[in-house]
């Protein structure tokens, strides 16, 4: 796959921070770029709806191998000039269990076009990032980024044990399944399969030759973790990315339950620290993750017989980054003069894991902001499938109204502090969506704890730094 393992892999950070123009960047400098496989189905149909500005998503839309699909995607959702202001987008079809044919359109579609945006113009490997977490877009969503020939599939915040198999099936174009977990009474859990056949897409045309099976890296905070994966996955593994507590996004849950720190975070200890020594042990490189965005960060990684390092927010603060240049020069102008904070918070994702927020003025991160916001679930991502007392399966979100969650089953307090992930991210990269009353959705922004560091990428006073500007000093040259 590589003819020269990197040093340096891009983080994967979603909605569409780690955006194609980020990954591209970073690839062609010779390390792996890697796109957020998160929502892509959303951020296909809004980019079509804002009418598509720059062109290319229709440029990438003309090299899909099933036409008709792109037909009936722009039928739904492209508007010529974009929607009129005030006009809210148009929804896209929830994931569930039983599937639909247009949600799993727009995923293949989706991660197709970000992943070959991030291929074009060069022959160098880009990457894919998943949170195992959001399971039912799986299969489409990687089949999508493999028709665009994706050479690395990472994925986090979960067991993916049985994501190498589905590497190699959907290589051959084969009917996949993957384990969804169904809350039921009693605290039981149910697993229910998932499934996808790449013929539904081909309408009887002719589907393309065998795919490109890309590495697998799963992203794991322990060596315990990393050894039931190589001893159970149906699969080969290539790698893994070892992600301590202190890098964005989610993070793994303390090992064990204790109190809250002062400030009402997680408090980790030397349990939590992945033992390095095992991980020499498996014989697959890996990379460290987590306050690695440094010169000195990448030496300490290779003497401890890693490969390199990942790296999100310095990443996620360059221009390439799909973040809001507004909000990007907020948080370096916050890092450079000593303000910025970043929280890690149990409660904000409704994923249950903790998750890193910096506090940015106007965001979720505000609490009379969140106090503000009507809450509301038109996304979905991170609804989780339960089985009602009738036997059907319906769907929750601690962060959807509380009356709404309650009444589905779930405890009250598993909605306190909850925030709607979705439509937040969405609004970090300008694809907020319109509220009846003028306003649009409010953002909530995610870093590591790297963040106060990032002034060792910022030249002369200026708060813009790019792609190349990162890898030159982590790389420590000139």
């Amino acid at each position: 796959m590589f003819e020269k393992l990197p040093q340096i892999i891009q983080g994967g950070m979603g909605f569409g921070i780690s955006d194609w123009r980020l990954a591209r960047a970073v690839s062609q400098l010779g390390q792996l770029g890697v796109v957020s496989g998160t929502a892509l189905d959303a951020v296909l149909a809004r980019s079509l709806q804002d009418g598509d500005p720059g062109g290319e998503v229709r440029r990438a839309l003309e090299h899909f191998p099933f036409q008709q699909v792109v037909q009936r995607i722009m039928d739904a959702y492209f508007v010529d000039g974009g929607l009129k202001a005030g006009v809210p987008y148009k929804a896209i079809p929830m994931h569930t269990v039983e599937g639909s044919q247009m949600a799993a359109e727009l995923c293949v579609v989706g991660n197709f076009v970000e992943v070959f945006l991030a291929k074009e113009g060069h022959s160098k490997p880009v990457g894919v990032n998943y949170l195992e977490k959001i399971q039912l877009p799986h299969l489409s969503s990687i089949y999508g980024a493999m028709l665009a020939g994706v050479s690395v599939v990472i994925m986090g915040a979960g067991i993916p044990l049985t994501v190498p198999g589905v590497l190699d099936d959907l290589a051959m174009h084969r009917s996949v399944e993957y384990p969804v977990a169904v809350a039921g009474e009693a605290g039981r859990v149910e697993i229910l399969p998932v499934s996808f056949d790449p013929s539904s897409l081909a309408d009887g045309g002719v589907k393309p030759g065998m795919l490109q099976r890309p590495d697998f890296y799963p992203i794991v905070s322990t060596e315990s973790l990393a050894s039931i994966l190589m001893k159970k996955a149906n699969g080969s593994i290539e790698g893994f990315i070892v992600e301590g507590n202190l890098a964005g996004g989610h993070n793994a849950p303390p090992r064990g339950k204790g109190p809250l720190s002062d400030s009402g975070e997680p408090v980790y200890g030397l349990r939590d620290d992945a033992k390095l020594a095992k991980f020499r042990d498996l014989s697959v490189p890996f990379w460290l993750a987590g306050c690695r965005g440094s010169a000195e960060g990448l030496k300490d990684a290779l003497s401890q017989g890693a490969a390199g390092v990942q790296v999100g927010t310095a990443f996620g603060l360059c221009v390439e980054s799909g973040l809001m240049p507004e909000t990007r020069r907020e948080l370096v102008r916050g890092a450079l003069d000593g303000t910025s904070h970043v929280f890690t918070d149990p409660v904000a994702s409704p994923t249950g894991f903790p998750f890193k927020v910096a506090d940015v003025k106007g965001s979720l991160s505000d609490p009379e902001v969140y106090e503000k916001r009507r809450r509301i679930c038109d996304i979905g991502f991170l609804r989780s499938p339960y089985r009602k007392a009738d036997g059907r399966i319906g769907y929750r979100c601690p962060a959807e109204p509380v009356k709404a969650y309650v009444a589905k089953g779930g405890k009250v307090e598993d909605t306190v502090g909850r925030k709607c992930l979705c439509n937040a991210l969405a609004a970090d990269i300008g694809l907020p969506q319109r509220l009846p009353d003028g306003s649009t959705e409010k953002p909530l922004i995610t870093m590591g704890d790297d963040l106060i560091n990032i002034g060792r990428f910022c030249k002369n006073g200026s708060v813009d730094f790019s792609a190349a500007d990162v890898i030159r000093t982590i790389l420590d040259v000139s």
